[in-house]
Parts: structure tokens; C-alpha cells; sequence
């Protein structure tokens, strides 16, 4: 056998590894959610189906409490709708990020096959928790308009937009938080006291217009106020929240994700020896 033949012979499973991983990550991301919901919920049809009725039997008990105490909602004529344009687009955040951010204390164990990085990990846990999420959005946003006269005209591209800043914001926070949780457990307890108020500043029960002029110029810079501002542009066309910026909020996820790859690049050796 020739020289040349014999190069190109031995050249073939070396392209086959090399082509290998292409094929591996997406398997990778795949299973882990898969196991995820399994750990969870299950393995049982009924896990599953409840993985989306909790949330949604959740918010629905919060709107059915809520809406004794705010007859007359700030917006519109009906308090379900007026508080599920609030309440879902920050839960959505919130669970978003909140999974992202425990993705390398959850799949630690995981991350010591060779297969398994702290990538896959923290795109499983984000695909599972959005298409969880915005599943559980559609159900009850549907299930209100269809019950309640809630005289409001839907726009998709508005909708679009709130939840995609709403992504971009929760996968920005949740990657740098991500970092910090892993290296500085205290940080997790610190970051859940912090964030406690957010859930009264962020547009759930009020308008950034109802806030008094001097607050209005700090409660700007709370990127969630521009999500739910544009979700509740999405509904009511009488409402036209000029002061929404998605360049802000697309912004400060841009530089707090990049910072947590950063430092998950840096120091992600060092924390799976902790």
C-alpha cells in the first residue's frame, strides 16, 4: 500500500472523533434535562403534567386573593389580567434565573465526565425552565381572556418582546449568579434577601407612572420594570409606556452574562474542587 494511502487511511477515525462532539453536546443538554424532570417530578406521566400545573395552580390562587383586595385594578377593568401580565413575566425571570444560577450545584456530580461542562448544564436548566414557563403563560393568559370580559386587544410582537428582554435579563443574572453561588455559598442566602423586594418594585401590582416623580428616576434602572411595562403594553392599548428601554435591559444582561462566562471560564476548575 502506498504511502499516500496509507495517510489517508489512518486519517478517517481521527475525523470521526473529531466530528464526534458536534453531535454530543445537543444529546448532552437533551439528557440532562431529561433527567432533570425525572429527579423532580418523576418518571410518571403525572409528574410531569404537575411540573406545569404548579406554577400555573399557584399564580391562579394568588389572582383569586389578590383580586378581593384590588377590586379596580391601576389598568383596565380586570384585576386577573391586569396581575398576570405582572406576575408572569417576573416569575418567568425568576425561575429562569434561579435554575440557571444553581445549574453547577445541581449537576456537580455530572460535571466530572468529560462530556458533561458547566455549558451544558446551564442550557439544559434554562431551555427547561423557559419552555416550562412560557407553556404555564400561555395556558393562564388563554384561560383569562377566554373567562373574563377583560376588554384588552393582544399584541404578539409586544408579548415577544417583553419575554425575550425577560430571557436575555434571567440568563444574564443567572449566569453571573451562577459563578458566585458556586464560589460564595453566602452569597445564594444574601442574593434571595436582596431580591425580596423586587416583587413590589417591579410593576406587578403598580405602574412606574403610580410612583412618585423623585422615585420614578431610581426605579428606572430595575431592568424588570421595563419587562413587565412592555408584557402590560402588550394588552392595553391605551397604555403606551414610552420610558420602556430594551436597550437598557438587553444591556445589563449582555454584560452580567459576559461577565459570569468570564469568570466560569476562569474558575470553573477550582469550583468543582470545593
Amino acid at each position: 500500500m502506498s504511502e499516500t494511502a496509507s495517510d489517508t487511511l489512518s486519517d478517517r477515525p481521527l475525523k470521526r472523533i473529531h466530528n464526534r462532539p458536534r453531535l454530543l453536546t445537543p444529546r448532552v443538554i437533551l439528557a440532562l434535562m431529561l433527567r432533570e424532570m425525572s429527579s423532580t417530578h418523576g418518571r410518571s406521566v403525572g409528574g410531569y403534567i404537575w411540573l406545569i400545573l404548579e406554577p400555573i395552580l399557584g399564580i391562579a390562587l394568588l389572582t383569586l386573593i389578590f383580586s378581593y383586595g384590588f377590586r379596580t385594578p391601576r389598568l383596565g377593568i380586570n384585576f386577573p389580567i391586569f396581575f398576570a401580565t405582572g406576575i408572569l413575566p417576573f416569575l418567568f425571570f425568576n425561575t429562569v434565573s434561579g435554575n440557571v444560577a444553581s445549574a453547577i450545584n445541581y449537576s456537580r456530580a455530572l460535571l466530572g465526565y468529560p462530556r458533561v461542562t458547566y455549558v451544558d448544564t446551564i442550557i439544559a436548566r434554562a431551555l427547561l425552565s423557559t419552555l416550562t414557563q412560557l407553556l404555564v403563560s400561555f395556558i393562564l393568559l388563554t384561560a383569562i381572556v377566554l373567562y373574563f370580559e377583560t376588554r384588552t386587544v393582544f399584541i404578539l410582537q409586544y408579548a415577544l418582546l417583553a419575554y425575550a428582554m425577560a430571557f436575555a435579563l434571567a440568563l444574564g443574572i443567572g449566569v453571573f449568579n451562577c459563578f458566585l453561588f458556586s464560589m460564595f455559598p453566602l452569597w445564594q442566602r444574601a442574593w434571595t434577601i436582596l431580591t425580596r423586594p423586587l416583587f413590589l418594585i417591579s410593576g406587578v401590582f403598580f405602574l412606574y407612572e403610580s410612583f412618585p416623580r423623585a422615585l420614578q428616576q431610581i426605579l428606572w434602572y430595575n431592568p424588570l420594570l421595563h419587562v413587565t411595562g412592555e408584557m402590560r403594553n402588550a394588552f392595553y392599548l391605551q397604555y403606551e409606556p414610552n420610558w420602556v428601554s430594551p436597550l437598557y435591559v438587553f444591556s445589563v444582561a449582555a454584560i452580567t452574562g459576559a461577565l459570569g462566562m468570564v469568570f466560569l471560564h476562569r474558575y470553573h476548575r477550582d469550583m468543582l474542587e470545593r
